[in-house]
């Protein structure tokens, strides 16, 4: 499963940091790849990584 970071976000000076996240998998029904990508806090990276 490949894994892709392509871009960090922030969000003034006292929010939080924001990473934009593109992650492929394969479909369970045609058997093609698919990349879901969401923008997640970047301490959350790695549990988004890892689930299905």
């Amino acid at each position: 499963m490949a894994k892709k970071v392509v871009a960090s976000f922030k969000k003034g000076g006292t929010g939080k940091d924001f990473t934009k996240v593109i992650r492929m998998v394969k479909s369970k029904k045609t058997g093609a790849y698919e990349f879901k990508e969401d923008i997640v806090v970047s301490d959350l990276v790695k549990e988004f990584l890892t689930k299905k």
